[in-house]
């Protein structure tokens, strides 16, 4: 689904113009994107939740040359599923048991 698809929706359920549904869409992820921008976590229920990472400086490597890099620090945006959405992706894996290999490997055909 791309941001052009999402503002149909929006269009489409809410019974707006198309300039409507964009300031909608616009708006809210200019709301997430400020509240990230301020080290704030968002927390959508049912949905997830939305929080920046920390990534320490490393040395890494170069994948053309092998020459090594430092890589500085920096701040990623995460986001974590709630359960609620992880049950309605993956609606057979609430009946099964974790870590039933078994299960898995007949789904898998392995």
């Amino acid at each position: 689904m791309t941001k052009a698809d999402l503002v149909e929706e929006v269009t489409q359920i809410g019974d707006l113009t198309r300039r409507d549904g964009e300031v909608v869409v616009d708006t809210v992820f200019d709301a997430v994107i400020q509240a990230l921008q301020a080290g704030d976590k968002i927390e959508i229920r049912g949905f997830g939740s939305f929080r920046i990472r920390q990534r320490k400086p490393r040395t890494g490597r170069n994948p053309k040359t092998g020459d090594k890099v430092e890589v500085p620090a920096k701040r990623v945006p995460y986001f974590k599923p709630s359960k609620e959405l992880r049950d309605l992706v993956n609606p057979k894996a609430a009946g099964q048991h974790a870590g039933s290999e078994e299960a898995g490997a007949q789904e898998t055909g392995g």
